[in-house]
């Protein structure tokens, strides 16, 4: 076996490879740009090469001193990961050339497979379905149109060597090929430097299946089954799964048996991923056409890895060193679901703007690997660390796996909950939207599910009753506790002023009325007639509370905003404020979603004792002029006015103890 290897990536799937290469005892090498001079690759690995400025271009992409590193190292092989060098196979064989060992396909497979028409011609040839459409190349737009004609609209125009998205686009009529056509051929140039392009049938309810295929280099090859990766943004997978709610047994049988035809036409080894677009209106099973083939591993790999227990990386290396498979095609089972969500620096409630910045905090969910389930987390960032322009904003992939489809998507969204991002902008309470869809848990998916469902954007998962109650009621048990903790605190001066058990909670502009009654190991809050048992280790600064409300779990993130909190769970994050009943009632019913007005008060920021008054009823005051002073966690904390007014009146007298919120001095 090797005994080093240099993995040519960075971020989550070089430390992926490392996790695999380190239990297998072979010696790790990671290479890295200016930029990620101190990112997690580069402390995991065991050397670590610099190669280069941020750019990818001048660094990353650079096959010459990714090979000069593994001369200087020592290392006998390179695994490539995703993207970047993964699929050029003028890499490969230099490579070769040099005598260091390519942990991937042979470049054949690798050019063959690159070339989108080229790919297409094999695919028929090998047996496999192919999208009705025009593979050869394309003079004009007068001949695009005619092609178009012939195979029937809607149809897509595609650039050759395309990927990622970019040069597509649909036509559903003459007009739209003749303004789209030259604009396809652009895109093709301008991004990858080819611009051929090709015509096929747009498959309508579309959904996007691929096979996941393994071989060596002795002539074994097998499939291991299929994920489903329908949810995207813009050709972009946001969630993917594994097996498909679609695929049946025999669609499956069918689908694998031509991707090992494919994968045997171009005599490949190593991991590869054969896509395949599939007719969400067939339920026969015969409407699955070939797209391309992936020559490297996919980002989604780790959903295969869970329903079988085989490690792709680890068989990757196994099989660049010479060694056959260690199973045959009826060894392969699948055991449960899983679920992949790719956790993104953007923001989804600004039409997913791209993030970028310092992580100052990252807390993903703990891992798990038990009886109830599987959460795991591949990375490559850190808290403090920074998510550059220069690289695929991905911050993670959270994978979840259970014996059923809803088992690990209820894992997914719990994980999700738990999952603490701060610095940046996030799409954390997008994917969990994603998996609580009732249209997403019914698994009837297409392509354009994210168009279909969300055409005017992102503003929140929908909160049901039930969370909605829940809510209020942690809401009041997380204000009685920082209240009560600064009852205690002051009481050090005297005696305390803990918090009224009867308040008023404000939750995302309602007001619910509550009374707190608080036992040995938890809270009743009631809440109009309801009550609920809310059992919560809570303490005040604590980010992440995980309760119980009437045996009903719940993992919410805490945020002090201000007078209030904010509390995130379930894909929303939801505003949270209270205030004693008697105030609440002072200041009058506020309408749902509408902030109470409160510059007609003057109120306690925190309890404490009333030490001094400065002021009387009638009194005129000026902005920033010393209205009372209240003393606090041995501090004087002296309030002023915030704009020019007049006294109305004075609710309490000097020498009083306050509670937090309670009206100190009131305006006309």
């Amino acid at each position: 076996m090797f005994k080093k290897i240099l993995i040519a990536n960075r971020g989550e799937i070089a430390c992926r490879v490392m996790r695999s290469a380190k239990k297998m005892g072979i010696a790790t090498v990671a290479v890295y740009s200016d930029a990620d001079a101190k990112a997690p690759h580069v402390q995991m690995a065991d050397e670590a090469i610099n190669i280069g400025p941020a750019a990818a271009a001048e660094s990353y992409l650079v096959a010459d001193k990714i090979i000069a590193a593994c001369k200087e190292t020592g290392a006998e092989a390179v695994h490539p990961g995703y993207g970047f060098l993964s699929e050029r196979a003028s890499f490969v064989e230099a490579l070769d050339k040099a005598g260091i060992a390519f942990i991937g396909p042979p470049a054949p497979a690798i050019a063959a497979m690159g070339d989108k028409i080229e790919s297409k011609k094999l695919a028929k040839e090998a047996g496999v379905n192919v999208v009705p459409g025009y593979l050869g190349e394309i003079a004009d737009t007068d001949e695009a149109v005619k092609i178009a004609n012939d195979i029937g609209y809607p149809v897509m125009m595609k650039a050759s060597a395309g990927g990622g998205g970019k040069g597509m686009r649909l036509a559903y009529s003459e007009k739209d090929v003749r303004e789209g056509f030259e604009a396809t051929k652009r895109e093709g140039l301008n991004s990858f430097g080819d611009d051929r392009v090709f015509i096929e049938k747009f498959i309508e309810e579309p959904r996007h299946i691929e096979i996941q295929v393994l071989g060596d280099k002795h002539g074994n090859i097998v499939y291991l089954g299929e994920r489903e990766c329908s949810i995207q943004r813009r050709h972009q997978k946001v969630i993917e799964e594994a097996p498909s709610p679609f695929v049946t047994p025999e669609m499956r049988k069918k689908m694998g048996e031509q991707a090992v035809a494919l994968a045997r036409a171009v005599d490949y080894h190593s991991a590869g991923t054969v896509e395949l677009i599939v007719s969400g209106k067939d339920k026969t099973g015969d409407s699955f056409y070939f797209l391309e083939m992936n020559t490297r591993l996919q980002v989604e790999h780790p959903v295969t890895e869970e329903i079988t227990g085989v490690d792709l990386v680890e068989q990757m290396i196994r099989v660049a060193y010479g060694e056959k498979l260690p199973f045959k095609q009826d060894d392969i089972a699948h055991d449960g679901w899983a679920i992949e969500a790719r956790v993104y620096a953007e923001d989804p409630y600004r039409g997913f703007l791209p993030s970028t910045g310092r992580l100052t905090t990252y807390s993903p969910p703990l891992e798990q690997r038990d009886e109830d389930g599987v959460v795991r987390v591949d990375d490559g960032v850190a808290e403090g660390g920074e998510v550059s322009m220069f690289y695929d904003p991905m911050i993670a992939k959270l994978i979840t796996h259970g014996d059923s489809r809803e088992e690990a998507i209820d894992l997914a969204v719990e994980a999700l909950d738990a999952f603490e991002i701060e610095g940046l902008s996030d799409n954390v309470d997008f994917l969990s939207a994603l998996l609580q869809h009732e249209r997403f848990r019914s698994g009837e998916l297409t392509t354009g599910f994210i168009a279909e469902e969300y055409p005017e954007g992102f503003e929140g998962a929908p909160t049901d009753d039930v969370l909605r109650t829940d809510l209020v009621a942690l809401a009041a048990v997380v204000a009685m506790t920082q209240e009560t903790r600064m009852a205690l605190i002051d009481g050090q001066l005297g005696e305390p002023a803990f918090p009224s058990m009867e308040q008023a909670v404000y939750l995302d502009g309602e007001r619910h009325d509550v009374t707190v009654d608080p036992y040995d190991g938890g809270t009743v809050v009631g809440i109009g007639d309801e009550e609920i048992d809310v059992v919560a280790d809570y303490f005040p600064g604590q980010s992440l509370l995980v309760a119980e409300c009437d045996d009903r779990r719940r993992i919410v993130q805490v945020k002090t905003n201000g007078r209030g909190f904010k509390l995130t769970t379930r894909g929303r994050v939801h505003e949270a404020r209270m205030l004693r009943r008697e105030v609440a009632d002072l200041m009058g019913h506020m309408p749902e979603k509408v902030a109470p007005d409160l510059s007609k008060y003057l109120m306690a920021p925190m309890p404490g004792l009333l030490t001094k008054l400065q002021v009387g009823e009638g009194d005129k005051v000026e902005a920033g002029q010393p209205l009372a002073v209240v003393e606090a966690m041995k501090m004087e904390n002296i309030l002023r006015a915030e704009k020019a007014a007049t006294v109305k009146a004075i609710p309490v007298e000097e020498g009083a103890s306050l509670q937090v919120d309670e009206v100190i001095v009131e305006f006309e």
